[in-house]
């Protein structure tokens, strides 16, 4: 129960100290439970390498919190920290805290001196994702039994255990335990939700289009028979009316000539026939 209570405290500590991600923390072996005697690597994969991350570390020993890569433990190498054998005073929260005081997200390590350890995510799991948990001693993996915050799951007789699709319900504490070499200390596994996506377009803005293509939907036929209507006026108007240009050229003497006989005759005739 003080061991539960204990790995809370040092995953709700790893929250706070994780308040941003200019750097991130990798360990190897990827691995948050580790043996005694085992080395371990951990890096800070920087941003800005003028920040001068480093490695720090809360542990279970007693007065020592926020303590630096290569004061009293560790080799610190640029921003490398190597420990060639870790302890089960080794177990607590690492992370990477820039000169400036800003704090990348944290990783908490437990190293046993038992024989049995439960490997899991090192970092938080995405809801949705597999998940596999491996129970390994120090020569082989075996049949193991795997619980979750004290309740028994399921025994797997490969020794490894994967949850699909993980949802928040599968958050808490894990363990395993083998007949022959016993129990592994308890891991936290915490799940984050899926980056959320990107917001719908703003309503004022689909409603403005929404109307344009209303106006458009209700005035466009109204347009173009308007426009075909005119177009036919006008084309016939222009085949009924069409443009006439006549000029009279004056007569020529002889057509002038005719004429004046015609008129001649015309008038005989008509003396004659009064008399």
């Amino acid at each position: 129960m003080e061991e539960t209570r204990l790995l809370r405290l040092l995953f709700v500590t790893s929250l706070l100290s994780g308040c941003t991600h200019q750097a991130s923390l990798k360990i190897s072996p990827h691995s948050s439970q580790l043996f005694s005697w085992q080395s371990v690597s951990l890096r800070c994969d920087e941003d800005d390498s003028s920040d001068g991350w480093t490695v720090r570390r809360n542990t279970t020993k007693t007065g020592e919190t926020r303590t630096q890569c290569g004061a009293d433990w560790g080799e610190q190498a640029g921003s490398v920290c190597n420990i060639s054998y870790t302890f089960p005073s080794d177990s607590g929260v690492y992370w990477c805290e820039s000169t400036g005081g800003a704090a990348s997200s944290s990783i908490n390590i437990t190293v046993t001196g038992g024989a049995v350890i439960l490997q899991s995510p090192v970092l938080p799991v995405m809801e949705g994702d597999d998940v596999t948990l491996t129970c390994t001693t120090k020569t082989s993996n075996l049949s193991a039994a795997f619980n979750k915050d004290g309740s028994f799951i399921r025994t797997e007789p490969t020794g490894h255990m994967t949850i699909h699709h993980v949802s928040r319900s599968d958050e808490g504490l894990y363990k395993c335990n083998t007949i022959s070499d016993g129990e592994s200390p308890p891991s936290w596994i915490s799940v984050t939700g899926k980056p959320t996506t990107a917001p719908p377009p703003d309503s004022t803005l689909l409603q403005l289009v929404f109307r344009l293509l209303l106006h458009l939907v209700v005035f466009c036929p109204y347009c173009i028979s308007t426009v075909i209507m005119v177009s036919l006026y006008r084309r016939r108007s222009t085949g009924n009316d069409l443009p006439v240009s006549m000029e009279m050229a004056p007569p020529t003497q002889a057509e002038q000539g005719l004429a004046d006989e015609y008129n001649d005759v015309m008038a005989a005739v008509t003396t004659e026939h009064h008399l």
